[in-house]
């Protein structure tokens, strides 16, 4: 770093005027006492004083070369042919080996691209009894379900009252929103969140679930898929699974109804063992 007197010296050697703060200023701190030389220096011709400083500077270093290179010794032309003649077949050979090897293997065929996954489609009408009993319905239930359904309930004693509004599950929520990597699995999510959440809000404790579905119908098979029905246990919800035909099957087959009353008995005495405080069979 050039100090500050060297500074000077180049400005003032270049004709520079430079100025240097010599008496003090109001309201500023003192400055130590020194003795001002007021004699004036002898003029010097700019010129003259820079080249003086330059023959003053250090001559730049010069790095000294390598011996190493020096001694490196030329080798003659014969030397250099024979060394050639040796080294292209060994060279060469495996170059043309590679070449070889090359042109016997075929490209591989490019395999298409995966096809995106389809998500699953389907509506679900869901009917809470009494805030104990789940049951569920495929695609949308008609009014004369409904009834059908208050009075089978009315008929076995387990709900009296009037049945709540329908509540109805769709999936997907808005087509072709998201782009799906797993349907299945996200179907499972959906529903369980919509039945969580719903449970939540309404202080549902739920027991059980009543599914009535056909099977036949893709609608049906597909909600069955996210119900995950293993035995009588839905994997996805975590409840016991009471299963019977659909409601609109019944209103139009009188021995279907007859045929589904013992069961449907066996589950009013369920009810009937859970109001008394008895652990009811799944």
């Amino acid at each position: 770093m050039t100090s500050e007197v060297t500074r000077r010296h180049y400005l003032d050697a270049m004709g520079i005027t430079t100025w240097a703060s010599r008496y003090q200023l109001p309201n500023a701190l003192a400055t130590e006492a020194c003795e001002w030389d007021d004699t004036p220096p002898e003029k010097t011709p700019p010129r003259e004083r820079l080249q003086a400083l330059l023959d003053d500077a250090p001559a730049a270093r010069v790095e000294p070369v390598r011996q190493a290179q020096e001694a490196v010794p030329v080798a003659s032309p014969s030397a250099v042919r024979a060394l050639l003649v040796q080294a292209a077949p060994d060279e060469l050979a495996p170059k043309a080996a590679v070449e070889t090897v090359e042109t016997n293997v075929e490209p591989e065929p490019s395999s298409p691209p995966a096809a995106p996954a389809k998500s699953l489609h389907f509506t679900l009408s869901c009917v809470c009894i009494a805030n104990r009993w789940l049951s569920l319905h495929p695609g949308e239930i008609t009014p004369q379900a409904q009834r059908l359904l208050g009075n089978i309930l009315y008929a076995l004693g387990i709900d009296q009252g009037t049945l709540p509004d329908i509540m109805r599950f769709k999936w997907p929520p808005m087509d072709n929103a998201f782009a799906v990597e797993e349907p299945l699995e996200e179907a499972r999510e959906g529903l369980f969140a919509f039945i969580a959440g719903s449970g939540s809000r309404n202080q549902w404790a739920l027991e059980r679930v009543l599914w009535w579905g056909d099977e036949h119908d893709q609608s049906a098979a597909d909600t069955l898929r996210v119900l995950d029905i293993q035995g009588v246990q839905s994997q996805t919800l975590a409840l016991p699974v009471w299963q019977g035909p659909t409601l609109e099957s019944l209103l139009r087959n009188g021995d279907a109804k007859r045929d589904l009353w013992p069961s449907l008995t066996e589950l009013a005495q369920q009810w009937q063992r859970r109001d008394k405080g008895q652990p009811s069979d799944n």
